[in-house]
Formats: C-alpha cells, sequence, structure tokens
C-alpha cells in the first residue's frame, strides 16, 4: 500500500474516505468538511455508542462531493494518552483496525487527521498500523468477480513527518515478510524450499547465504538438527545468512527455530494440537524478516541469521524416546519426547552461533506451550541472564508495542531435573515449569561471556481472530522488536 505525506493546506486530491481520529470530550477537527458535514460530526461525536471512546469507529456518509465517507476513530481520553509509547501503541493500533474497516467497506483511499500535529513517532505509529491493518493471507482463495471488492491502495497522512512514515512502513513490512513465510503451509515450504528462499534473498538483499545438507550437518556434528528432520520425506537444512555492511558497529546473530510442520514426531500431537503447526518456523520467519528488514534499512550491524530447518515426522529413520544425540559442543542429550524438538535444533544453531563469536545472541521460538500458558496469547517470553541486555530489549519492545515478559531461568531443581543417568541432559521433564527447562536447557549451548537472549513465543505466533496490529494467522511477533533493538544499538 502506498502510504504518503501532504500539506493540509496543499491541493490534495479528495476523494475516498476521510478519518479523523478523536480523542473524547474533545471537538472534530472538522475543517475539510463542508458546514452541513461539520454539524453531522459534532452530532456523531455525541452518540452514546462512540464519543470517541477507545477502539470505536463511526462512519458517516457524505453526500456533498469530495470526499464519500468520514470516519471518526476513537482514542479514548487524552490524559490516558500522555506517555509517548502509550499514544504511539494507541494510533498504531486503531490505525490497523481502519485499515481493516476500509477493506471490508470497499475503500481504496484514505486521507488521515490526527487530532495533533503529527511527529515523527505518530507518523510512524500510523504507516506501521496502516500497513500493519492492510495485511491478509488471501493467495490460495479464489474470490468471485462479483463479490471483489476495491483493496486500500494509498492512505494520505496529512502534516506527516516523511520519515516517520518511512520508518513505520518499513517496520510493518519486515514484519508482514515474516508472516508471508509463516502462514504457508508444509506442503509449500520444506526445509529444502526454504533454503532456497535464503539463497534468493541472499542475492535479492545482498547478504551472504550458505546451506548444510543433511551429510554436512551429521560431518559437523549437529546431530539434533539432523535427527529431528530424518523421519521426513524433506530432508533438514542448516541456513546461515551473514549480512556484513561496510564500519559495521556492533555484530549481532539471530537463531531463529524453522520447524516447517510439526506433528510431533513419534509422540505424536493430538489432531487439534497439530493445527497451526505450519507456524512452527515462525522463530525462522522472523530471522528472516529482520535480515531482509536490516539490510533494506541499511542497519550498519554485521548481522548473522543462523536457521536450522526440518519437518519433524513419524517415520522410519525418525528418532525415537530413549536415543541418545551428541550435540554441536560434545555434550549429549537423552530423548525423553520427540515432540521437544526445537530445542535440539536451537542448541545445535546456538553453537554454531556462538562461533561467529557475536557480541549478542538472539533467539526466537515457538518452544513452550508452558509459556503460553503462563502468559496467554497478547505476550512473549524473554529469558536472558543479563540484566543489562533484558532492560535494553525490553525498552525497544515497548516503543513497537510489542509485549515480553521476562521469566526467571535460575531455578536449581529445575536444573537438577535436566540431568540424565544416561547422558549428560534430557531434552525434556515435568510439564511444571516447561518454558523455564527450556530456556535453561539452552543456556548449556550459549558460550560464557556471549550475551544472549531466548524469545518463547509461543502462543502469540498464530492469532485466530484479528485485533490491533494482528490479523488472522501468522503475527510475525518480534520483528519489529528486534529491528528497533538493533536501531537503538547503532546510534
Amino acid at each position: 500500500m502506498k502510504i504518503i505525506t501532504a500539506p493540509s493546506r496543499g491541493g490534495f486530491a479528495r476523494e475516498g474516505a476521510l478519518a479523523l481520529f478523536v480523542f473524547s470530550k474533545e471537538p472534530v477537527s472538522a475543517g475539510l468538511l463542508d458546514a452541513h458535514s461539520a454539524d453531522m460530526t459534532a452530532w456523531l461525536m455525541e452518540e452514546p455508542s462512540f464519543k470517541g471512546k477507545k477502539g470505536k469507529i463511526s462512519r458517516l456518509p457524505l453526500l456533498n462531493g469530495g470526499f464519500s465517507a468520514a470516519y471518526l476513530v476513537g482514542l479514548g481520553e487524552r490524559e490516558k494518552n500522555g506517555k509517548e509509547s502509550v499514544l504511539h501503541e494507541n494510533i498504531r493500533s486503531r490505525s490497523a483496525e481502519l485499515l481493516r474497516r476500509c477493506r471490508a467497506d470497499g475503500v481504496s483511499k484514505i486521507t488521515v487527521v490526527l487530532p495533533d500535529a503529527p511527529s515523527f513517532g505518530t507518523s510512524c505509529a500510523v504507516a506501521e498500523g496502516a500497513e500493519l491493518g492492510a495485511y491478509a493471507f488471501s493467495k490460495y482463495k479464489s474470490i468471485p468477480e462479483e463479490e471483489r471488492l476495491p483493496e486500500p491502495a494509498e492512505l494520505l497522512l496529512l502534516d506527516g513527518v516523511d520519515e516517520g512514515v518511512s520508518r513505520g512502513k518499513m517496520f510493518a513490512c519486515s514484519q508482514n515478510w515474516a508472516k508471508d513465510i509463516a502462514n504457508e503451509p508444509g506442503n509449500q515450504i520444506t526445509p529444502v524450499s526454504m533454503a532456497d528462499m535464503a539463497v534468493q534473498w541472499g542475492k535479492d538483499f545482498g547478504f551472504k547465504v550458505s546451506v548444510w545438507d543433511e551429510e554436512r550437518l551429521l560431518q559437523e556434528g549437529m546431530e539434533g538438527i539432523y535427527s529431528v528432520g530424518m523421519g521426513s520425506a524433506h530432508p533438514p537444512r542448516l541456513i546461515h545468512m551473514a549480512y556484513r555492511p561496510s564500519s559495521p558497529v556492533r555484530k549481532i546473530a539471530f537463531v531463529g527455530k524453522g520447524i516447517t510442520f510439526d506433528s510431533g514426531g513419534l509422540n505424536v500431537k493430538t489432531g487439534d494440537s497439530m493445527r497451526t503447526m505450519k507456524g512452527d518456523k515462525s522463530g525462522a520467519s522472523n530471522v528472516f524478516a529482520v535480515l531482509r528488514g536490516a539490510a533494506k534499512m541499511n542497519i550498519p550491524c554485521e548481522l548473522h541469521g543462523i536457521v536450522p530447518v526440518a519437518e519433524n515426522m513419524p517415520g522410519g529413520k525418525s528418532f525415537r524416546p530413549d536415543d541418545i544425540l551428541r550435540l554441536r559442543n560434545g555434550k549429549t542429550v537423552e530423548i525423553e519426547n520427540t515432540d521437544a524438538e526445537g530445542r535440539l535444533l536451537l542448541a545445535d544453531a546456538l553453537c554454531f552461533a556462538c562461533e561467529q563469536k557475536p557480541d549478542a545472541i538472539i533467539d526466537m521460538a515457538t518452544l513452550t506451550g508452558a509459556c503460553a500458558v503462563a502468559l496467554g496469547q497478547n505476550m512473549a517470553g524473554l529469558f536472558t541472564p543479563d540484566d543489562e541486555f533484558a532492560d535494553a530489549f525490553a525498552d525497544a519492545s515497548a516503543r513497537r508495542g510489542e509485549r515480553f515478559w521476562r521469566l526467571p531461568m535460575d531455578d536449581d531443581r529445575i536444573a537438577e531435573s535436566m540431568k540424565s543417568p544416561v547422558a549428560d541432559l534430557v531434552n525434556c521433564g515435568s510439564r511444571y515449569g516447561g518454558a523455564i527447562f527450556a530456556a535453561q536447557f539452552l543456556k548449556e549451548f550459549v558460550s560464557d561471556g556471549i550475551p544472549w537472549i531466548h524469545l518463547d513465543i509461543a502462543g502469540v505466533d498464530m492469532q485466530k481472530d484479528e485485533y490491533s496490529v494482528y490479523s488472522k494467522g501468522a503475527t510475525g511477533f518480534g520483528v519489529r522488536s528486534c529491528l528497533e533493538y538493533l536501531l537503538s544499538i547503532s546510534k
């Protein structure tokens, strides 16, 4: 979607819909309307069902030429929007909801007026929300010609800041790229095709890509990735993407879990639990999007995107409960449950990430149902032993409106339960504290002295309903926070 700015006193075309963002108990800025339409919007503002309440959108048809309709978009009470991050998230969410409403109404052009002169931050929020709200994964859906409506094609922000609009659009496009990958079903994206995509993206966006096949994985001591993937007809891969700008200020490694479909392996999931398991590659999808977004934004950090990719299926070559695997750093792991496979991929990949000698590592994974039970579907888990790193990432995620909650990873009794009588570690334990167990397991594969964050995005990776900036399906949750963090350390 095209998102542009224009001065409110300029000669912009008055067509499509006019969207007026309003605070409750404040007059509507109706300078672009004729006297009758202005009176009608003032009347609509006082309607008990609207009154500028947060999240409410009301539509008023306009009959005197120019704009075809006016949308009043409620922001709630001004005093509750005093904190900058709160205001930006409110505008971001309302912009996304406005775009979904306009799509349903067949509106192709929207002119937006904010209650106050747009700043860099509010311009960024409008563009970010609008681009995210305009997203729909309809690649495989047939729509009869008579049911097709015009799609939102252009948004004009009056008096907006061009740099803020550009930044917001890039944040949103990056997240949408992650959604596109995660939404693809397992019969369309396999480990091999995902590796092919990485190679093509490297050519298109300027980063180097190397791929290890199943034989190389075994040679390199990556029995975790190898074993998880060998039950499938589609063999596993390790993808390494390296973005190296001139004079980088930092080196950061991103690691993403890439299970293109998770049946649970021999510990097969139930039917209901298997639905949405195409989204078990969301961490990998996010890493792809972060690398592409960073390259497009010319972020001056050297980035390593390390993506272990496999399909976890039952078959004659599947790994089994009681198997003992030796991972890249030499530690052995007894398999308790083949459905705790993601941590095996990540363990090998984290070892490889450490070998790149980065200044910091961030991994993203739909790792545990326990994290979803603990935090719900609107917040992801953050684990790290590094307080400074945790605070810096939390500040960045707050600016983008993505909620992470730091959970502990220093439980001695859980650490004791990780020990196996026949190997160095066991791959899962009790259902209690499962997310903490997984984080502490991963820590065993991170070298001392390297700051590391583990983001457990299970629960937020897929949504059944639209809300805020999220459409149905994959969310790309975490992409904007990672890009914001990279920008914050590049100053």
